[in-house]
């Protein structure tokens, strides 16, 4: 039946979709440091509801459930989620006021100069990340979440790592799953299968 083929792909997309990598963005918020060059603090998470297209997604910021290792390890700043294009590195990452900050110093090449003069000038207003979640906590319609501070329906990332940041020209659409639903699953792709069964329902060939 198609409803059930349908059904089943779209939690595949999903289960799929909430363990791999995902991203999110929001408006810039940054400061230079004073006394340091090409230095500057930014926020790059926080508990803004995202709507995807599974639903609603909060990232808990309270003690314990961002795991910082990576970034605090051996973060770096991409422009537009671009691996070859790196240009700045993150020198400290924390937790503040439900939010994820960090301090990036950028690198001092022709393109990353441009990028970093387009930041102070404030052309470039967007800044995203890309992170992995380990650990989900899913709030039924009308219920509260284990600690009370959030109202479902919505998922909930307990246990997440952000392992980088990118300053953005073009904030993702989180509504048709940020930057995932294009993205190979065993070569095929989720919506690959949501236009296969409309065609062949189409065409008559699913029941």
């Amino acid at each position: 039946m198609v409803p059930k083929l349908e059904e089943r792909a779209q939690q595949e997309k999903k289960s799929n979709e909430m363990m791999g990598n995902l991203e999110r963005s929001l408006p810039m918020e940054f400061r230079a440091v004073e006394g340091e060059d090409r230095v500057v603090e930014l926020s790059f998470s926080s508990e803004i509801i995202v709507e995807r297209w599974w639903g609603a997604e909060i990232l808990d910021h309270s003690d314990g459930c961002v795991d910082l290792s990576r970034l605090s390890e051996m973060g770096c700043v991409l422009f537009n989620h671009k691996r070859d294009i790196v240009i700045a590195k993150v020198e400290k990452a924390w937790i503040e006021n439900n939010r994820g900050k960090a301090k990036i110093r950028f690198d001092e090449d022709e393109e990353s100069d441009k990028i970093y003069q387009k930041v102070k000038s404030g052309t470039l207003r967007g800044v995203s990340t890309g992170y992995i979640v380990n650990n989900w906590e899913s709030v039924l319609p009308g219920k509260k979440s284990l600690d009370g501070r959030f109202k479902g329906p919505c998922e909930i990332a307990k246990r997440w790592m952000p392992y980088e940041i990118s300053i953005v020209s073009v904030p993702a659409d989180a509504s048709v799953g940020v930057g995932r639903s294009m993205e190979p699953v065993n070569g095929i792709t989720a919506d690959y299968y949501s236009r296969q069964l409309k065609i062949n329902k189409a065409k008559g060939g699913i029941n």
